[in-house]
């Protein structure tokens, strides 16, 4: 792969989450620093293994997929995903391919993969075409844009909570981690992922026990009764989930 110059960084308002999967070290350490120069979050993994395990309790927007691996090999692992639930069935891939072989990137395209990039290849293109695919997937998670639950709307795009013709006033934080457990379609989300999505950059502990804070907030605001919770739903040893009605879609 050509050197990676660092960029300056003219793209630092993206908040987007990035795992780059690759069994070279350096490579990681470049594609990780140059993309946190282009302003996103980056977390890096030397393998298959080592990425479910990162995506156990983190959703990530975008996956950078090595095809070659040792252990189970990029195309298997973009496979394997597509077969899960959410949110691992519909996570973005861009895979990274040898120039000259053209059938893994015909077989990452049939397992599921959103683009390819040959190697070596030019960073700029690479951060082109990761803005592309983050541009197709956030018009297609637009696509949520009210959660009903009981007497309760959530309008996801504004961020407002209505019971009936009343507003219901949310906190910033509040209204995000109702966000990202609509978004989840009623899935299970942990309380890490929560607390890292909401943007809590405290230690992990802190960070999940705010969550646990916020969750008993949100049940007051929207349960009939707090302590037996009908919609925001504790999974044990999991995480929590939000039940929404069947029009949530639309």
């Amino acid at each position: 792969m050509t050197s990676l110059a660092i960029a300056d960084g003219g793209s630092r308002a993206l908040a987007s989450h990035i795992l780059v999967v690759d069994d070279d070290k350096r490579i990681r350490m470049l594609l990780s620093r140059f993309l946190t120069n282009e302003g996103y979050r980056v977390s890096a993994a030397a393998n298959a293994e080592e990425a479910a395990l990162r995506m156990r309790d983190l959703a990530f927007d975008l996956i950078v997929l090595d095809v070659m691996m040792p252990g189970e090999n990029g195309i298997r692992f973009a496979g394997r995903l597509r077969s899960r639930e959410e949110p691992f069935h519909s996570a973005p891939i861009l895979m990274l391919t040898a120039r000259s072989e053209i059938k893994d990137r015909v077989a990452g395209l049939e397992a599921g993969v959103d683009d390819y990039l040959a190697k070596p290849f030019e960073p700029r293109e690479l951060a082109l075409r990761i803005a592309s695919i983050l541009r197709r997937t956030s018009k297609r998670s637009a696509t949520i844009k009210m959660a009903r639950f009981g007497d309760y709307s959530f309008d996801l795009v504004r961020g407002e909570l209505w019971r009936g013709g009343d507003f219901a006033p949310l906190t910033t934080r509040e209204c995000e981690l109702l966000r990202i457990l609509a978004f989840a379609r009623g899935g299970v989300v942990s309380r890490e992922r929560l607390a890292r999505r909401a943007g809590d950059d405290r230690d992990n502990a802190v960070g999940e026990r705010s969550v646990d804070v916020e969750i008993a907030r949100l049940r007051r605001k929207i349960e009939k009764d707090p302590s037996a919770p009908r919609h925001l739903q504790t999974v044990r040893g999991r995480g929590y989930r939000l039940l929404t009605d069947p029009a949530d879609d639309h």
